[in-house]
């Protein structure tokens, strides 16, 4: 997201980002402008929810044995949610993850309201947010926040379920309703298996993610500046695909980049390949939904649609999958899922982003 320098005398030590946009405003900004979900009946709706919850719970058992991980921990509930629902979490949990990971000192002192930012530059910023966040909320349909506390019991990591979006994708889809929502499951309780069994992960991602989103000399007139041009030009690092995140071009930066990008790539990807795994004995009907789901993700968008996701780098996500997968694939077919777990261990047995089209450059440099 976007970082605005404050007009106001602010201090200027440590804020982050995440001081510098009012979430409160994007929260109820983005619930404003949200989409609504598709119709459904009190009936549909209760259903959806019930079963979601139990697929939540079935789910943690497979991918547990599929991955090795987590043996013997709690199953959390999860939580059900619509898009106001998301936008809310999400607006609570951004902060948190913008900001730099704080000392024991600065987490006992620090204030437990992080959701205003400063004058009419936050407020300016809150508005932007919201927009994506209203965007964002549509095409969610679950997400494990290792981010945000469960109110119910107090620990931090979350996993959340969209009700309404996956109700409208299983209908476009003509998929089985309760196979798709077992089968959306499968992949984000892998997410929740993935860093509850490594809890280093989440201060991993958020420092990496803090670091990058870190302003130095650049304003926001700057990055909007190289964002336009290189959408003008046609410059792309990916495979072709332009994020925002991509833009970034300082060395600290652009490491930092790296580091979240193959994360991601790993994360997701060794979600599907789960996913895939567990799919055949559990839902019947995963071979058609998979097909289904695949072609929908290489479907046509329109420009404006195509304008956004370019900018929020959802088409960089969309590759992730794919060589997250491959990369996984090939690994634990050569070394057995027991040896690829060897990349959960530091940062240092991360993927390096090259690797991960060369996954063999990664069994020779770790295992």
């Amino acid at each position: 997201m976007d970082t605005v320098a404050d007009t106001e005398q602010a201090p200027a030590d440590n804020s982050g980002p995440a001081e510098n946009i009012d979430w409160g405003l994007a929260a109820t900004i983005g619930k404003r402008v949200a989409r609504p979900g598709p119709r459904v009946t009190r009936y549909t709706w209760e259903r959806a929810n019930a079963e979601l919850l139990d697929a939540a719970v079935r789910a943690e058992g497979p991918v547990r044995e599929v991955t090795g991980l987590a043996d013997g921990l709690a199953v959390p509930t999860a939580q059900i949610l619509d898009r106001s629902g998301w936008i809310d979490a999400a607006s609570r949990s951004m902060p948190a993850m913008l900001a730099p990971v704080p000392s024991a000192d600065e987490a006992e002192n620090a204030s437990d309201d992080h959701r205003s930012g400063h004058g009419i530059s936050g407020k300016i910023a809150g508005v932007q947010a919201g927009g994506l966040l209203a965007f964002m909320s549509s095409a969610i349909l679950g997400q494990y926040d290792p981010f945000s506390v469960d109110p119910q019991t107090g620990q931090e990591g979350v996993l959340m379920l969209v009700a309404p979006n996956i109700i409208a994708v299983e209908r476009a889809l003509r998929a089985d309703p309760s196979d798709f929502r077992l089968w959306v499951c499968l992949h984000e309780v892998t997410h929740r298996v993935q860093f509850s069994a490594n809890p280093w992960l989440a201060d991993y991602m958020r420092s990496n993610v803090a670091s990058l989103t870190g302003t130095d000399d650049d304003s926001v007139a700057d990055l909007v500046g190289r964002v336009t041009e290189s959408l003008r030009s046609g410059k792309q690092r990916e495979k072709g695909v332009i994020g925002l995140m991509q833009l970034v071009q300082s060395p600290e930066q652009f490491e930092s980049f790296e580091r979240v990008l193959a994360l991601g790539t790993l994360l997701e990807g060794h979600a599907d390949h789960v996913m895939d795994a567990v799919g055949p004995a559990h839902v019947p009907s995963v071979e058609s939904i998979r097909a289904a789901f695949d072609q929908r993700r290489k479907g046509p968008k329109n420009p404006l649609q195509r304008l956004i996701r370019a900018l929020i780098g959802m088409d960089a996500k969309m590759a992730q999958y794919v060589r997250g997968k491959a990369f996984v694939d090939h690994v634990v077919e050569r070394v057995g899922m027991e040896q690829f777990n060897t990349i959960w261990t530091s940062p240092e047995t991360m993927p390096l982003m090259a690797e991960i089209d060369q996954p063999d450059a990664w069994i020779e440099r770790v295992l």
